[in-house]
């Protein structure tokens, strides 16, 4: 009997992403030592999530035609720096005022971990549902929010924290090194092509593997607070944004997530900065409720903008013939 397991999963909202990654954090929780039996098993759906991100921004940097790079470059940079800047204004805000210590228990630390990345895997997800081919390859730019690199040159920035720089160059060079083969081997990018679609639900299930759901009690209502505001937040920004420049698309809002790699960014800042310790459980915390409640809320409010749009768009095209 045939069980209609993938087209149950596109049919979620960024399904190929979210359900996955809901998946791990249920086994996680509940089963957690399922997961720790070594071998391939462990390797590829307890700690396959940073080389399996690393092949698939590879993959997605092949995509990127070097003729056609002008639009998806501009748009991807476009996001990338609308959640850098509403991130880094939170952070410098809340650091003036309040210091290393934050307040109501979210430290800047944690801040710009959540309100300055975005979740690479579902925004490529939610824009081969909700855009096009251009949205799609934006998300190579998009990637480059992932990690702890924006988040320590937030830090140092603001005097937070003294923090070196260099982590960028980890996170663009699988990007770079796809783009070139690519563009000098049709053939190359034809058999990668693939890859962004069939990675990100093993990827997606590693990193869920990484959670569980007492973090969302762990965290408390700082935790869901601040997944809740990243949403909202740095997906409206974006979402005007990319409205002024282009046109308003309900994938346009799809940025507005915390990446799943973010939850080691504390631990990476920490290594920089011993003296932020006191905050590393804390922090590891609420980054981790942040990914779940942006994963599970970010889709469905951009499958909901998709369906107000284009019911906005039909009624208009209707008056239109009606006038005629």
């Amino acid at each position: 009997m045939q069980i209609p397991i993938l087209k149950t999963m596109k049919k979620v909202p960024g399904g190929m992403m979210v359900v996955p990654l809901l998946l791990g954090a249920l086994i996680n929780t509940f089963f957690p030592h399922c997961l720790e039996i070594g071998g391939f098993t462990t390797a590829l759906f307890k700690k396959g999530a940073v080389p399996l991100i690393g092949l698939f921004l590879f993959c997605m940097g092949s995509q990127i035609k070097a003729n056609k790079a002008g639009l998806p470059v501009v748009k991807g940079f476009v996001s990338l720096i609308s959640k850098f800047i509403v991130g880094l204004i939170i952070t410098l805000t809340v650091g003036h005022f309040f210091g290393a210590a934050g307040i109501f228990g979210l430290t800047p630390m944690v801040l710009m971990a959540a309100f300055g990345s975005a979740n690479t895997g579902l925004y490529v997800s939610l824009a081969d549902q909700y855009g096009n081919e251009d949205d799609v390859a934006a998300g190579a730019i998009v990637a480059l929010s992932g990690g702890a690199f924006f988040t320590m040159l937030a830090l140092g920035v603001s005097g937070l924290a003294n923090i070196p720089i260099m982590s960028m160059v980890a996170v663009i060079l699988p990007v770079i090194i796809g783009f070139i083969l690519g563009n000098l081997d049709e053939d190359f990018r034809k058999f990668l092509k693939a890859g962004q679609h069939v990675l990100t639900p093993f990827f997606s299930f590693a990193l869920g593997a990484g959670m569980n759901f007492h973090a969302l009690i762990d965290s408390g209502v700082s935790g869901i607070t601040l997944g809740i505001a990243v949403t909202l937040i740095t997906g409206f920004v974006n979402y005007f944004i990319h409205g002024l420049l282009w046109e308003k698309k309900a994938v346009n809002f799809a940025v507005g997530t915390t990446a799943g790699n973010q939850l080691a960014t504390p631990l990476a800042v920490v290594a920089a900065d011993a003296s932020l310790t006191p905050f590393l459980t804390s922090a590891t915390a609420q980054i981790a409720t942040s990914i779940l409640i942006t994963a599970i809320l970010c889709p469905f409010i951009v499958g909901y903008v998709d369906k107000r749009l284009k019911i906005k768009k039909s009624t208009k095209n209707n008056a239109q013939i009606k006038a005629a």
